[in-house]
């Protein structure tokens, strides 16, 4: 049910609340690639896997690490771009696509919603998407269908507010609508197993609720 994906794919795992339900942990177990924003590397240790990398200005990694993964540390000190957006431009650069990535909210609001609009500017460059402890965020540049079930609830988040949106499938259909606050596309539902979103131009983030625990 991620809609893209389902085989080969890297984790971005960032600083925020470990996973824990089944379906990130599931993500996180059977990646190819494992890239920790900073402090993460920590928790992924405790939970019992290494790091391919760690990208960040490293100013939340203990000594011990610095010194244990030398040989897979990337420094970048830009205090203009937070850690999930360096170890994304990391990857983009050494062409590792596509990425899901964990752990970027539930610790701090503004951390939360500065990560989930950051998608939508990755989506110009890569293929990304965001799984969290409840549902799955991806980002939308084009006309795009949806896998999903029956009663999944959905959302769509408008970053650009004049893009025009038509919704097919949904329990609320839009029809051209321009939403100019993130709560108006909110709360929504599909009515089968798959649902449709147009957009002329501009960007969206469509959120779809996990059907299990």
């Amino acid at each position: 049910m991620l809609n893209c994906f389902d085989n080969d794919y890297s984790v971005i795992l960032c600083d925020g609340k470990f996973p824990e339900h089944g379906i990130p942990l599931n993500l996180l177990n059977n990646a190819g690639k494992i890239i920790c924003c900073d402090g993460a590397a920590l928790k992924l240790l405790q939970y019992g896997m290494e790091p391919y990398s760690i990208v960040g200005d490293l100013d939340s990694l203990p000594d011990s690490l610095m010194d244990r993964y030398s040989d897979r540390i990337f420094r970048d000190a830009d205090q203009e771009s937070n850690d999930l957006t360096k170890a994304v431009l990391w990857c983009h650069q050494r062409n590792i696509r596509p990425i899901i990535i964990l752990g970027a909210t539930g610790l701090r609001e503004d951390h939360t919603i500065g990560n989930i609009a950051l998608m939508a500017d990755y989506a110009d460059f890569t293929d990304v998407i965001m799984v969290t402890d409840t549902g799955i965020f991806i980002p939308v540049t084009k006309p795009q269908t949806f896998r999903c079930y029956k009663g999944q609830q959905v959302s769509i988040f408008a970053i650009t507010p004049a893009t025009k949106i038509t919704s097919r499938n949904l329990k609320y259909e839009v029809s051209e609508r321009c939403f100019t606050n993130w709560n108006q596309g909110t709360l929504n539902e599909a009515l089968s197993d798959s649902f449709h979103i147009i957009i002329d131009t501009g960007k969206l983030i469509i959120y779809l609720k996990h059907y299990l625990r």
